[in-house]
């Protein structure tokens, strides 16, 4: 929904020019937010910090309560009790007003924000982690900003990303925080857990829906869901896929099937490999990593948040579930699991380590085009209960089905050849990945293979292509912020 930056002057002494080097910083991810953009000099020119968002509506949307102190920026949404037209970042104000940094616990929602409160400055970013935020301090110089292109100037070694779950205080450093922990029956039984789940994917849903009409639609079990159940809410649904033109993968016609069944407009974009081609040096600049996994899985977000915006600023989509409900048959099935015990602890670090994969591709890709995204199955209760779920309900029977509770609570929605289908990587599902070997082979610099045969902090790669992104990265950003790419590996 928003880009947010700000400087903070931890040492030194008035800073000359400091909101014009704030909206440098959020000029460089003016992506995120073209529609308005607030930067605000802090009295005593110590401090500075901006936002611009994405208007939702015809009234302003406001990512910013820094008229007076405490001074705050907010990228996200919030799903608390709020009086008729307060934006979240009021919101967020009054929470911060009457708990201080205890408010975390209360607020439910995605966000990341920052606050400068007299001579503390504060960053937050939800348990999940869906919206970016990255900070470092050199020569005396507190930087915050949504993704690491907004510090380049300023920070060129100590680069870090606010984990989820996480507040930075410039007083107390960097804390975990008491987490929002929403009420949710204990499952009592498979039935009961099916039926709950159902009521909370439908609460979670039912409060997104308002104000889009537009759902990322793959052809796989999650999206479908969202599209069926949106779709009760707004019957003018329009839904939106890609696929590759010269590599069709098997998603686009379950896409279609799922849109037929629903009697739905829809939309799908043809990614040609010239878009793939003309993507990927860009792909590398908003996506912030060199991870082979990341650039292929974010192609399609891209192309599909492109076209979406023609039509609507905001969308659903259907991350999250594989890993809260057992997806990711090739992790969760796999000969290294030892016991249930040990699936568990899996799925945890699956979920644990969402924002620095799949989140992360989501969110670049999307966010690039100026798309806010809503994520129903992150919603808070349906995490919560999803952790009281056993994983022997998530992955059933003698066949090992895959996320069962999550079909079971939607069978009677979805075509038997959706509810069946098992999941495939997302770049193998639109043909991405049976195209991109032959064209990287095809713009590569041979001799990149045996000139880079590790990053320069050490990280091996994965495949040749990996080698092709990150010779791109370094085109873009200073060596140290490789430390941010982070491989897609639960068993390490």
């Amino acid at each position: 929904m928003a880009a947010i930056a700000g400087i903070v002057s931890l040492k030194r002494g008035k800073i000359a020019d400091i909101n014009i080097q704030v909206e440098r910083m959020i000029q460089a991810m003016r992506h995120r937010g073209p529609d308005t953009l607030s930067v605000r000099k802090i009295p005593g020119s110590k401090a500075a910090l901006g936002a611009a968002g994405v208007n939702l509506t015809p009234a302003r949307t406001q990512c910013a309560a820094a008229a007076t102190a405490p001074y705050i920026v907010f990228d996200g949404e919030l799903f608390n009790s709020r009086p008729e037209g307060q934006t979240n970042a009021d919101l967020f104000n009054d929470y911060y007003l009457k708990y201080g940094k205890n408010c975390f616990e209360h607020l439910d929602g995605e966000y990341v924000c920052a606050i400068i409160d007299g001579d503390e400055t504060i960053i937050a970013r939800d348990p999940v982690g869906a919206r970016p935020m990255f900070y470092g301090i050199e020569n005396g110089l507190f930087c915050f900003s949504s993704e690491m292109k907004g510090l380049i100037d300023h920070i060129r070694f100590d680069i870090n990303e606010l984990s989820p779950g996480f507040i930075y205080s410039t007083k107390d450093g960097l804390k975990p925080f008491k987490v929002f922990n929403p009420e949710v029956p204990q499952p009592e039984s498979l039935e009961h857990a099916i039926k709950t789940v159902r009521e909370l994917v439908f609460d979670a849903i039912k409060k997104r829906t308002k104000g889009v009409n537009a759902v990322s639609l793959s052809g796989g079990l999650d999206s479908s869901i969202v599209a069926a159940v949106a779709k009760e809410f707004n019957p003018d649904l329009h839904l939106f896929s890609a696929s590759v033109e010269s590599a069709d993968g098997p998603d686009l016609q379950y896409a279609k099937i799922m849109a037929e069944f629903l009697g739905l407009d829809h939309h799908v974009y043809r990614i040609t490999n010239q878009d793939i081609f003309n993507f990927i040096p860009k792909g590398v600049w908003y996506l912030e990593s060199f991870d082979e996994d990341c650039v292929s899985g974010m192609i399609a977000n891209y192309h599909t948040a492109k076209m979406v915006k023609s039509y609507s600023d905001s969308v659903l989509v259907g991350e999250g579930a594989d890993e809260l409900f057992g997806g990711y048959r090739m992790v969760l099935k796999n000969p290294k699991v030892k016991d249930e015990k040990h699936r568990e602890e899996l799925a945890k670090k699956l979920l644990d380590i969402a924002y620095n994969t799949a989140l992360r591709r989501m969110d670049r890709g999307w966010m690039a085009n100026a798309v806010v995204y809503r994520t129903p199955f992150l919603d808070s209760k349906v995490i919560a209960f999803s952790n009281l779920i056993p994983m022997k309900w998530k992955i059933y029977g003698d066949k090992q089905v895959e996320k069962y509770v999550l079909r079971e609570a939607f069978k009677d929605m979805l075509p038997e050849s959706i509810y069946s289908r098992e999941k495939l990587r997302f770049a193998m599902g639109t043909g991405v990945d049976d195209i991109l070997d032959d064209l990287v082979s095809s713009v590569a610099d041979p001799e990149l293979i045996t000139r880079l045969t590790s990053t320069f902090y050490g990280m091996p790669f994965s495949t040749f292509k990996e080698i092709y992104y990150y010779d791109e990265f370094l085109k873009w950003f200073p060596p140290a912020y490789e430390k941010q790419t982070v491989r897609w590996d639960p068993f390490k």
